[in-house]
């Protein structure tokens, strides 16, 4: 089917305005995570007891639902993706308090809610939301005085991380903390805030190596002379030299035989081991391009509530995946943090399928609106005469 540039229809309108470098780049990602889904998740299988292709079937079927997800969400305006971002994030902090109360608990974190057979990790969605709703306060902060938005985000901020840490979920407590942190720079507010956040933050920190066994221990290990002290790190970092540049060949690897994670925390590793060095770079480049593009789209924003969410988005979804590499390549301690559209997880595929729905939907072309609330200026009697009778050069 051709579409023409007459055709006004939504399909048409989407077809020419969205960004088709950012589409390709994430459908790739997509595609990638579920090639890739066939070197770690067999053997992750088999060792569970499990059907041999379990974790590669569900991949493929919340990869397919993802997919679809995308791309509805990027034919809504910016206006519908703010309102789909704020009854997402009163959907998931109402679901992040039942989770308190009724989660499933695991590897000492209550993260999860049970919905038949299924697992729903609510904390997930509300990054997304968290995102695109604390960028709207921080424009409505810069751009009027007579709203409690800057308060009203400060709030925003303190509920997500304090029902986070009540998981305990210090990993994506960092992640969004980060996030909006930088998002604060980036609106141009008071940099008095920005250092007086920096030192709840801090504190914040502090408070988790204190009280959090868990939180203690990785960093203690992670700071300790012995750097294979902690298995799954050590072992991680063992297969990328064992990969080489070429890697081992498909299905030669041996980590995702020995560690219980290698299929979501550690999938990274197991590239490296069986595809090599290479492969690990070309595909930390195609997530640099994501963000960069998008970088670039954001400056062309002329709202500053898009603007701001446009970055957001892509840092989230850049963050989350250097965190990852980091962890694989023992650069940072463990957090327990996918990485984006490659690792297996239900709520986390369909959440990052909603993140980049978002971020395809706010960088579609499109005229700027204060240009086309100016009308065209008519030339007066006597301009019109004098540049009828001025002589060409």
């Amino acid at each position: 089917m051709k579409l023409s540039r007459a055709d006004r229809s939504l399909l048409a309108d989407w077809s020419f305005t969205i960004d088709r470098g950012l589409l390709t780049a994430l459908l790739a990602l997509l595609a990638l995570g579920v090639v890739l889904s066939f070197a770690a998740s067999p053997a992750v299988a088999i060792k569970k007891g499990l059907p041999t292709y379990y974790f590669v079937e569900r991949h493929v079927t919340f990869a397919a639902i993802g997919a679809a997800l995308m791309l509805i969400i990027s034919l809504f305006s910016p206006a519908g993706v703010r309102r789909l971002a704020a009854v997402l994030l009163l959907a998931s902090v109402a679901a992040m308090i039942v989770v308190l109360f009724k989660g499933t608990a695991l590897n000492g974190a209550q993260r999860w809610l049970m919905l038949g057979s299924y697992s729903l990790q609510p904390s997930e969605f509300a990054k997304p939301a968290f995102v695109v709703v604390i960028a709207w306060l921080y424009g409505e902060a810069a751009r009027r005085s007579d709203m409690p938005a800057l308060p009203l985000a400060l709030l925003l901020w303190s509920v997500m991380a304090g029902l986070l840490v009540a998981q305990p979920d210090v990993g994506q407590t960092v992640l969004i903390s980060v996030t909006a942190g930088l998002l604060y720079l980036l609106a141009g507010l008071p940099p008095i805030g920005a250092a007086i956040l920096v030192l709840i933050g801090s504190g914040g920190f502090w408070l988790a190596y204190m009280n959090f066994g868990h939180v203690q221990s990785r960093l203690e290990k992670f700071f300790s002379a012995a750097p294979f002290e902690n298995y799954q790190v050590g072992r991680a970092m063992q297969s990328f030299s064992e990969g080489g540049f070429f890697g081992r060949g498909p299905g030669e690897g041996t980590i995702k035989s020995v560690l219980p994670d290698a299929h979501t925390d550690y999938i990274f590793a197991v590239i490296g081991e069986e595809y090599g060095v290479i492969a690990c770079v070309a595909l930390l480049a195609v997530f640099a391009y994501i963000v960069i593009r998008a970088m670039q789209r954001a400056s062309d924003e002329p709202t500053a509530a898009d603007r701001l969410a446009v970055q957001g988005l892509s840092l989230l979804l850049g963050l989350q995946a250097l965190i990852n590499m980091g962890v694989n390549i023992g650069l940072l301690p463990p957090k327990g943090m996918t990485l984006p559209f490659i690792s297996a997880g239900g709520s986390s595929m369909l959440a990052l399928a909603i993140t980049a729905g978002m971020l395809l939907a706010l960088t579609r072309w499109r005229p700027d609106p204060m240009r086309l609330k100016k009308p065209r200026r008519v030339p007066t009697i006597d301009e019109a005469h004098f540049t009828s009778h001025t002589p060409s050069v």
